[in-house]
């Protein structure tokens, strides 16, 4: 079986490259059965690539201990889900998985696109078949998943593997990479129809249109796999915090923030003709940053709990991001004349400029965080010590851009397009500022007195009240208009422009993620070694240790904590923290207990085991469920915006160099 999979990335390696060649030279001496054959060459690449991967995923649940990968990340008393989720948790098993979803997506776009773009298409399957090329190098020759283990020459096995590491088996680690990985490949589909647009200089943004919706799908994916990461962090990590800067967290926001600078300035260009250098660069960056998430995630160059070991695909990634950013740039600086704005700004205050500071803070943002994130690699290469920066230097830095990006959230729909008059801005500014002030003078009286707290909730209201003004007034007009209730018209509102109220609900969840975020610098902690019958407090919190308990499984051992949980001397809950002991992989991990409130958390880790005595860590997160609860609202309000609008929209543009004016008509 085996060999059988190893043929199959080597047959994939070498249509792959075929592909290149073929669409390349097909489309330059225009011979269509040549671009067609290329295009063909992807399919069969993409039923190899899947033949690859149901030989690795059969061996994986099987248990086919020859396999050095099976016996490194899998053992027999591990569940089934875990063992087909030991395809992306090794870095072969990973990297083959990163092959398969580009050969899906390939495969996609031949089937979506195959009778439009004619002159695009065969540049985009070269480009995509050159990611993929660079992947199957990797697949088939640099780090197999289907090594076997051999003594002398001799294949042998192992009686049982190792197992999956402890702290990947958790459920939302099952989805959390997938849904990460269909961020990071989906993103190489615009990157390559933006870079055939600039090979091919075709006119107008037809390249936009075509990707604007594979752009939202994999923004979605990218934003869903942050957040499934931030809830495994959570639940499974045991110090109860949701992000904490390390350098793969890092990594896989790093292309977020550009990605949703892409997303706001595209409608620019849509809209008005404008910033189309700027979003070369941005399509271009984002991919180029998941390129480079992977590579720090696996070429061992930073240390991290989610990270790879090191391994010789460093100088693979390096060559291929140098290789691919300097043909970017040269390609971009060659079509310049091509990417000539239709327009210029006309006022700073307009919705124009406000999307402009929009895409400033979040590469401010994305740039902060890159730079903390190698800083570390840089210092040790100039001076042999490698200087971290803590989780402080970046709260430091990115809680005022973030809040600055909160505010810019909500002045954004305020602001007409072109210039806003100084009467519009009163009446659009008038009954949010007034609010947000009173709201933060509530908050003073009341007590409180973390100021990026108060600023940050007093934000969140404001952003919230534009954003329920638009549709207020939206919808009653259409209520008034069609004679309908008021909840069928804000339907009927939105069904009418997807786009732009799918947006606002998106801006809606990250202020209710940033409520949640307000809450941090209430946490409460209490540690403390018990046995049965102590008592700790914590916060509000009575916890008392009913018993301690111990047991066994195939796969680990357990010990838990029995705690009866009071509040103001109220009976309130039982809660059961647990401490595994995985007998594979010879590691602990903690199961811990949690109460979830829309106030609160109370969150308890078992820590440590002395003799008859636990370690417990009690902790007291106030308003962490706003956090989850704002990821749904966004998930909800992207999948709005990915449903057709009811209404096309017209808008007139006007050519820079001597144009007459056109409509150009996209889907609002």
């Amino acid at each position: 079986m085996e060999n059988v999979g190893a043929l199959a990335l080597l047959l994939a390696f070498c249509i792959s490259l075929y592909a290149i060649v073929a669409s390349v030279v097909g489309r330059l001496k225009r011979k269509p059965f040549l671009t067609l054959s290329g295009e063909r060459a992807m399919l069969a690449v993409w039923f190899l690539v899947t033949v690859a991967s149901g030989i690795l995923v059969y061996s994986l649940l099987t248990g086919d201990y020859r396999m050095a990968y099976v016996a490194s990340h899998t053992n027999r008393d591990m569940p089934p889900f875990y063992k087909f989720a030991a395809w992306w948790g090794g870095q072969e098993g990973s990297l083959l998985f990163w092959s398969f979803l580009l050969s899906t997506y390939g495969a996609v776009v031949i089937f979506t696109t195959r009778r439009s773009h004619r002159n695009l298409l065969p540049w985009v399957v070269a480009i995509l078949s050159t990611i993929q090329l660079f992947f199957l190098t990797l697949n088939a020759f640099v780090v197999s998943p289907f090594q076997v283990l051999a003594v002398d020459r001799v294949v042998t096995s192992v009686a049982d593997g190792m197992g999956l590491n402890p702290l990947l088996q958790y459920w939302a680690m099952v989805i959390h990479p997938p849904f990460l990985y269909l961020g990071y490949v989906g993103f190489a589909v615009p990157f390559a129809f933006a870079i055939a647009s600039l090979i091919e200089k075709a006119p107008g943004d037809s390249w936009i249109h075509t990707t604007r919706r594979w752009t939202l799908v994999t923004w979605l994916f990218q934003s869903t796999g942050v957040a499934l990461g931030s809830a495994w962090a959570y639940h499974v990590l045991g110090w109860g915090g949701y992000w904490m800067w390390d350098p793969v967290e890092n990594a896989s926001i790093l292309p977020w923030f550009a990605g949703t600078a892409f997303l706001h300035s595209v409608m620019m260009q849509e809209k008005k003709g404008m910033m189309k250098v700027w979003n070369m660069v941005l399509v271009s960056t984002t991919f180029f940053l998941c390129i480079f998430g992977t590579f720090l995630t696996r070429s061992g160059i930073v240390s991290s709990v989610h990270a790879f070991a090191e391994s010789p695909i460093g100088k693979y990634f390096v060559s291929f991001l140098a290789l691919g950013i300097a043909a970017t740039i040269w390609l971009i600086l060659s079509r310049l004349n091509y990417l000539k704005s239709e327009a210029e700004l006309e006022s700073v205050v307009s919705r124009e400029s406000s999307f402009l500071f929009n895409n400033l803070i979040l590469l401010a943002s994305c740039f902060a965080v890159l730079w903390g994130t190698l800083f570390p690699v840089i210092t040790e290469k100039l001076s042999n010590e490698k200087i971290s920066l803590d989780a402080i230097w970046f709260n430091r830095l990115m809680v005022p851009i973030g809040l600055f990006l909160l505010f810019l959230t909500g002045v954004g729909p305020l602001f007409a397009w072109r210039r806003t008059s100084i009467d519009s801005l009163r009446k659009n500014f008038q009954l949010p500022g007034i609010g947000t002030l009173i709201v933060a003078g509530a908050l003073l009286i009341g007590g409180m007195r973390y100021p990026y707290s108060i600023i940050s909730l007093s934000l969140c209201f404001f952003v919230a009240a534009t954003i329920v003004m638009e549709f207020f007034r939206g919808s009653r007009a259409i209520s008034e208009k069609m004679n309908i209730g008021f909840l069928p018209a804000v339907v009927e509102l939105t069904h009418r422009n997807t786009r732009r109220y799918g947006g606002y609900l998106v801006h809606m969840g990250i202020v209710l993620m940033f409520i949640g975020y307000s809450g941090h610098p209430f946490n409460q902690t209490s540690i403390g070694e018990v046995d049965k019958g102590s008592v700790m407090q914590v916060g509000a919190y009575t916890l008392k240790v009913m018993d301690l308990t111990e047991g066994d499984t195939p796969n680990y051992q357990w010990e838990t904590a029995i705690l009866d949980v009071s509040k103001n001397g109220k009976h309130i809950d039982t809660l059961e923290p647990t401490r595994r002991f995985y007998k594979a992989a010879q590691q602990a991990t903690a199961i811990v207990a949690l109460r979830s409130r829309l106030n609160e958390d109370l969150y308890i880790n078992y820590a440590a085991r002395t003799g008859d005595k636990a370690t417990l860590q009690a902790y007291v997160f106030p308003l962490v469920d706003w956090i989850w609860i704002g990821v749904l609202v966004l998930i909800g309000g992207t999948l709005v915006a990915l449903v057709p609008a009811k209404v096309a929209r017209s808008y007139a543009r006007t050519e820079v160099v001597g144009m007459a004016k056109k409509n150009v008509s996209v889907e609002a």
